[in-house]
């Protein structure tokens, strides 16, 4: 079976992840007023009339189903582009590698091909072949800089049911 899919961006948080609540402290935000001490149109004074149009407010989104875990495919594009863009070391994907793909690894990241200057490389798309029963073939394409670049790996899930990257190649290497 054949599959593809393209790499959606992640929606950015609208606000800021909850934090722990400290009893011990007061909070610093202002206390909200009881429906009692709000006050009513006989004890409020004259409210202020509003000049000009009410501010606009940003449309209203359909709620979003929870991200559940990454799949193992964006996993592995992310590691590998962290590797061989140098944002890592090769050792960090030491776990993650099996057979002599860790070999293929430390041979590519020591040219760094996905290294650019300014910003940093990005997975623009990712599909993959189902090659057999816990196989997969994986290939990435990678917005380096102005350049589209190949990436393609193949996974296995291994009897202890973790995927392990078993091969890594990218595209050609560049003329000097």
């Amino acid at each position: 079976m054949n599959k593809v899919m393209s790499r959606s961006p992640l929606p950015r948080p609208r606000h800021r992840p909850p934090t722990r609540h400290d009893t011990r402290r007061p909070s610093s935000a202002p206390r909200r007023a009881s429906a009692d001490s709000r006050p009513t149109a006989r004890t409020a004074g004259p409210q202020p009339s509003r000049s000009g149009p009410a501010p606009a407010q940003p449309p209203r989104t359909a709620p979003q189903a929870p991200a559940g875990p990454p799949r193992p495919t964006e996993l592995f594009a992310d590691r590998l582009l962290a590797v061989l863009s140098g944002q890592r070391p090769v050792h960090w994907m030491l776990r993650h590698t099996a057979g002599r793909a860790y070999d293929d690894l430390a041979r590519l990241a020591a040219r760094a091909p996905l290294r650019t200057r300014g910003a940093r490389p990005v997975v623009r798309d990712i599909g993959y072949y189902v090659a057999r029963e816990g196989a997969l073939e994986v290939f990435a394409r990678v917005a380096a800089g102005s350049r589209l670049r190949a990436l393609a790996f193949r996974l296995e899930l291994g009897a202890d049911l973790r995927w392990r990257c078993t091969a890594v190649e990218t595209g050609p290497r560049a003329a000097p």
